[in-house]
């Protein structure tokens, strides 16, 4: 009788590893396609970086759309053409100081 119980005992055993390295088996194949996927994945910064990063959404479009209606008064009220072509180099030349004066937070 004991004989027995040893042998379904080593049976069962013997079936538990074999189910214990299968698993290992899936879990290491797993990390693998993990390991290729994220290696193969672009990855996005979350954060803002840049000179531009410290103003709000609604602050970048008030600059793009200022800066704009300031060239399209320039091109529309200015009748030559080497006036306009100085204003608007003077206008992007001098939009980073008056972005810092207008919205610097210190």
């Amino acid at each position: 009788m004991s004989k027995e119980r040893a042998r379904r005992r080593e049976a069962r055993e013997a079936q538990l590893e074999r189910d214990r390295a299968v698993r290992r088996r899936q879990v290491a194949r797993r990390a693998r396609r993990r390991a290729v996927v994220r290696r193969l994945t672009p990855r996005v910064r979350m954060g803002r970086s840049g000179r531009l990063a410290r103003h709000t959404r609604g602050e970048r479009a008030a600059i793009v759309l200022l800066t704009g209606v300031a060239l399209i008064a320039i091109w529309a009220l200015v009748d030559d053409l080497a006036l306009r072509v100085a204003l608007v180099v003077l206008l992007l030349l001098v939009l980073p100081a008056i972005v810092v004066i207008a919205l610097d937070r210190r």
